[in-house]
């Protein structure tokens, strides 16, 4: 089952499909043809034998209706040799369905794991090589300007789960923060969420000081921010993380359009297993319905 950080960095780009494009020109230099128009298109890559493969996320640029450019997002969190095979596949079955530049763009924020997909793959045919350009933490751009971050939210995000322990954490998040105000006020919630739990306790601290006077909307950050300020101890961090879980589970649940009872509400905020909640969580990115969150597999 995917994690949460695989899911949630692929509906990021889902979210922003031109986001891949704009990577690969701005860090890795690729030349991206003009565009109007960028669309996520179905993750299948089908070859006429009967084989099947999925990427992670697939997007096409449009200029005027033709499809100009292609990317093919992975998110990598950890080493699978079966990836030196199929990222060739990806690129080549997909150039011949869109007859088009096609690219491959590789998310791996963990060095190690980073460090294992930039390695060349040799295909077999004379100096056909594939160099997954690779999308490691140092190489993702530090969004520390508010209208950047309101232009790209997304990437304000990805900047701060890149970020969120280093000395720029701080501007970083406020610059997040400031940028969430411009989205609607279910997605701004959620981004903030994600936000709080991205950034390292002290950088928490330091933003609420750095950011007096800023109304924090969403009720699944303040209420632990608040939490954590009014005990001050071990035991009210633990109540606040847990407190922020069980908010996470049921906002999750409300973005996918599932609809929780009363009872299920209360039994969510009662639990005080940690592992527990957080596994709740993993399961809420990819349900579709109660059972798929709360019923234990046999």
């Amino acid at each position: 089952m995917p994690s949460m950080q695989h899911e949630i960095l692929v509906e990021l780009f889902k979210n922003r499909p031109s986001l891949a494009a704009e990577l690969l020109h701005e860090v890795f230099d690729v030349t991206i043809p003009p565009y109007d128009e960028a669309t996520v298109v179905s993750a299948n890559v089908t070859e006429i034998q009967p084989a099947e493969y999925r990427a992670d996320l697939v997007v096409t640029l449009l200029h005027d209706g033709m499809v100009v450019f292609v990317t093919v997002v992975e998110v990598q969190l950890a080493i699978d040799p079966d990836k030196r095979f199929t990222w060739p596949a990806y690129v080549v079955v997909t150039r011949e369905e869109y007859r088009c530049p096609v690219d491959l763009l590789v998310i791996a924020p963990d060095p190690s794991v980073a460090k294992w997909c930039e390695e060349p793959i040799p295909v077999g045919v004379r100096e056909f090589v594939l160099k997954p350009p690779v999308l490691k933490t140092e190489r993702i751009p530090k969004v520390t300007d508010a209208a950047e971050a309101s232009r790209r939210p997304e990437l304000a995000l990805i900047s701060a789960m890149a970020y969120g322990d280093s000395d720029e954490a701080v501007d970083i998040g406020q610059a997040a923060l400031e940028g969430f105000s411009s989205l609607d006020k279910k997605l701004g919630a959620f981004y903030s969420d994600l936000l709080y739990n991205a950034i390292n306790e002290a950088a928490r601290r330091a933003l609420e000081v750095k950011m007096k006077g800023y109304v924090f909307t969403s009720p699944w950050v303040l209420e632990p921010l608040q939490t954590g300020i009014r005990i001050g101890r071990d035991e009210g961090r633990d109540e606040g993380r847990k407190l922020a879980s069980a908010r996470s589970v049921l906002t999750v649940l409300r973005t996918r359009a599932i609809d929780v009872p009363e009872q299920t509400r209360q039994r969510v905020f009662a639990e005080q297993d940690i592992q527990r909640l957080e596994q709740w969580l993993e399961r809420a990115v990819t349900a579709t319905t109660l059972n798929d969150v709360f019923d234990e597999p046999n």
